[in-house]
């Protein structure tokens, strides 16, 4: 099971506090960076120093790494025009020689748009559908050609759908809860299922129900990796999950009940469960990240296990 380091920087992170976790994952054999895409904290606290553009962030860690994959759970289709989105990933991942992954989502907070006067549609899905055909076309239309698209929400007309991204194809993500557009959309278009913040049990159904869906348009549902993204809170006894639990304000038995908490032990046997129901892939959202402690304790008793 690969596991990636998944951040919050709207909740109070600067560049160089992401640059610092970026470079500790790689070097603790983690398989991917991963943050999420917010101009607006949630919950308590200031947020300070202020939010930190997904896309810019990912390309100054593009150039400050070496091997490690890069990616945000999710992009905002609310935020970024699909055309120019294309062209950020695509720079990004020449940057990067090649380790880019795109994670978009439909946008769903509401409260960040009104700050920042960004324009919160009602009609959401419809917009992230055109998007997800505008992107990959763009990306799969051959050199020397031109990409054009008619659609309600997006009208292309001859671009020359350049630039080109370093790899052949930039793995998508999608992902979310709903029982039957999200699956179908996956279908179509994702690399890769991702349900965050579910149980066993939920997981399992919607794993489900993008197989059924895959299945339903003639797609191999193996070709697709199906992933969660789950808080993590790891110590090396009672005391040391206590402390981090109360670090991120959380309880532990909460976080043992909805994430990844508790011994090494205990998480690599909930680990072991999750892929039992078909998971190869799990996003660790690490909400101290000051605490590189952890990681290197993830790293060693907990990822090496996995091996």
């Amino acid at each position: 099971m690969d596991l990636r380091i998944f951040t919050e920087p709207q909740q109070g992170a600067s560049y160089d506090t992401l640059l610092t976790v970026a470079k500790a994952a790689e070097d603790l054999g983690f398989d991917a960076f991963y943050r999420s895409d917010h101009y607006l904290h949630m919950g308590p606290g200031d947020g300070l120093p202020g939010p930190t553009d997904a896309w810019i962030t990912l390309a100054g860690l593009a150039r400050e790494t070496r091997r490690i994959r890069l990616g945000t759970l999710m992009t905002a289709g609310t935020f970024r025009l699909p055309g120019v989105l294309a062209i950020q990933v695509a720079q990004v991942d020449q940057m990067s020689g090649g380790r880019v992954e795109l994670g978009l989502g439909a946008g769903w907070f509401e409260a960040e748009h009104k700050a920042y006067g960004i324009p919160f549609p009602k009609e959401k899905f419809g917009r992230l559908e055109e998007q997800l055909a505008i992107i990959t076309g763009l990306w799969a239309t051959e050199a020397g050609k031109t990409f054009s698209y008619d659609g309600t929400f997006y009208q292309l007309a001859d671009s020359p759908a350049l630039p080109k991204p370093a790899q052949a194809k930039v793995p998508v993500l999608i992902g979310g809860h709903g029982a039957s557009r999200t699956p179908r959309l996956a279908a179509r278009y994702a690399d890769e299922f991702n349900i965050p913040f579910a149980s066993l049990e939920d997981s399992e159904k919607q794993f489900g129900r993008v197989r059924e869906a895959a299945k339903a348009i003639g797609r191999a549902p193996d070709e697709l990796v199906y992933s969660n993204a789950l808080v993590v809170c790891v110590g090396k006894d009672d005391a040391e999950v206590a402390r981090r639990a109360a670090a991120i304000g959380r309880e532990v038995e909460e976080l043992k009940a909805n994430g990844l908490a508790g011994s090494p032990a205990e998480v690599v046997d909930k680990l072991g469960r999750y892929g039992a129901i078909g998971s190869s892939r799990v996003y660790l959202q690490v909400l101290d990240l000051d605490d590189l402690d952890h990681l290197e304790l993830i790293s060693s008793r907990v990822q090496s296990q996995l091996a």
